[in-house]
């Protein structure tokens, strides 16, 4: 399965979960994007279940002398949540990382004033919460952002995405009440790879996505 782009992704995954919405298992859903890939995908997920879309900042830790290999994520001012193995594998232990933690946790405390304008997050409480990113690859990110919303305590906690490395969802069972992951392939390598269309969002992309849904599902608070 190739998706089109993350729209076309978004329709995809917005199907599987309104048929689970149609048989009860969506009770008061609020979907959260894992910004800036999610945010296109979630978008139409929100506006297939009627459901207010907001955003949960999370930023992937990597290894200092290779960036792309991720080592663990961080979400708000939690510590780190850090893949102790692959630091093992690497010859790395927590101190090792905190000039990145620190100019990661900066990053993701700038976005979250741009794409909040000071509104607070969702309460979450009671409600079924959909995490929606863009695909799959370790699960770091979206293993934070599971357990931050743990955190909020919600009713229910779903994850969806288009696709996703096998080991990753699996990873992720443990932490969400239902993986929804519409392709899981084997020689699965980075997500990508399994778009025709990945240009990277920017920021103007993400407010403006919040701004559509805004408008046409009310406002983002709950």
């Amino acid at each position: 399965m190739l998706f089109l782009d993350r729209a076309q992704a978004g329709r995809e995954l917005a199907r599987a979960l309104r048929t689970r919405q149609e048989e009860g298992a969506l009770p008061d859903p609020v979907v959260l994007a894992l910004p800036r890939g999610g945010a296109a995908v979630a978008a139409e997920v929100a506006r297939a279940l009627g459901a207010p879309l907001d955003v949960l900042v999370v930023r992937k830790i990597g290894a200092p002398f290779q960036e792309e290999i991720g080592v663990g994520a961080i979400v708000g001012d939690a510590p780190p949540l850090l893949d102790e193995d692959t630091l093992a594998r690497l010859g790395l232990d927590a101190g090792d990382l905190g000039r990145v933690v620190e100019r990661e946790r900066a990053e993701l405390h700038r976005r979250e004033r741009l794409y909040r304008h000071g509104r607070p997050a969702p309460d979450l409480r009671r409600r079924t919460v959909i995490v929606v990113d863009d695909g799959l690859a370790t699960g770091a990110t979206a293993r934070a952002a599971l357990r931050a919303v743990r955190l909020g305590a919600p009713h229910r906690v779903v994850l969806a995405v288009p696709v996703g490395a096998p080991q990753a969802v699996d990873l992720l069972r443990s932490e969400a009440d239902d993986v929804i992951c519409l392709h899981r392939p084997r020689g699965f390598m980075a997500v990508g790879l399994w778009y025709e269309n990945f240009e990277q969002l920017t920021d103007d992309d993400v407010l403006h996505v919040l701004r559509v849904a805004g408008g046409a599902s009310g406002p983002l608070a709950p």
